[in-house]
Formats: structure tokens, C-alpha cells, sequence
């Protein structure tokens, strides 16, 4: 008897909605940064994103555009795509199995970042993903878009 949402299974694709109290119009981060990226980025990686969440996510096998990230983003996946003018674009994404309210695994878009070709985002940008995160998965129902 199945008693929950399975990793073998395909996923939901959301986007994380910090919360905005009594403002409706408060920001997306990953869904605004893909929105922010040129169009064949934006492309790009949306077509990542549903080949990941079909795949399902852990037999995804798609040549370094689906990441499991190391150390203190143990836990996080990364979606990366070079861009034009040797620009670096990822979304920080996390695998959610416990949401009320969900029969399926969500694969949840929580914040994205862009980068100049060969350089490293900062320790404090990553705290900043992680912050989002904790936020993320300490209400549940969860806030997505």
C-alpha cells in the first residue's frame, strides 16, 4: 500500500513563494530570475526542468545539466546552463516528498543566480539559497506557485 509521493515517480515542477504576510505581490526568486534570462536560456532550461521531473529526477540522466550540489548544499540539485557571452545561469532546487496536500513529488524551483564564465558565487549568495530553503521547508502547507 503506497502511504506517499515516491522518488521513482515523475514530479511536479514549482516555484517557491517566500512568505509575503499581507503583500500579494511578493517576488518569486526562481521563477524571477528564469524569467530575467534570455529567451534560449529561459528555453533551455525549462526543457531541462520537465525532462528532469518526467525522468523521474534520480534516474535523470542528462550530461551535467542536473546537479546534486556537495557540502553545504548537500541535499540541493542545481540546473545548469551556459549562456551566450560565456555567461553561467542555475537554479537551486530542492526534492520535496513530504508536502500536504501533494500525491506526487514536487521538484521545487527556489532561487536562481547567474555568473560571469569561470567565476564562483559567493558563500554568502549560497546562504542566502539555503535561508530560502529553511524557509521553504518549515511551513508545509508549502508556499509555491
Amino acid at each position: 500500500m503506497r502511504t506517499g509521493p515516491s522518488p521513482d515517480d515523475p514530479h511536479d515542477i514549482v516555484y517557491f513563494k517566500p512568505h509575503a504576510g499581507d503583500d500579494p505581490e511578493q517576488a518569486e526568486p526562481g521563477l524571477d530570475a528564469l524569467r530575467s534570462w534570455p529567451p534560449s536560456v529561459r528555453a533551455k532550461t525549462n526543457a531541462v526542468l520537465i525532462a528532469v521531473a518526467t525522468a523521474p529526477p534520480k534516474r535523470f540522466a542528462g550530461g551535467r545539466y542536473w546537479e546534486a550540489m556537495k557540502g553545504t548544499m548537500r541535499g540541493w540539485f542545481e540546473v545548469r546552463i551556459d549562456g551566450p557571452k560565456r555567461h553561467h545561469y542555475r537554479l537551486f532546487c530542492l526534492l520535496d516528498y513530504e508536502a500536504k496536500g501533494h500525491d506526487k513529488g514536487l521538484l521545487v524551483v527556489v532561487d536562481g543566480h547567474d555568473k560571469p564564465f569561470r567565476t564562483t558565487l559567493s558563500d554568502a549568495d549560497y546562504a542566502a539559497v539555503r535561508t530560502l530553503g529553511h524557509e521553504y521547508c518549515n511551513r508545509n502547507p508549502r508556499s509555491i506557485v
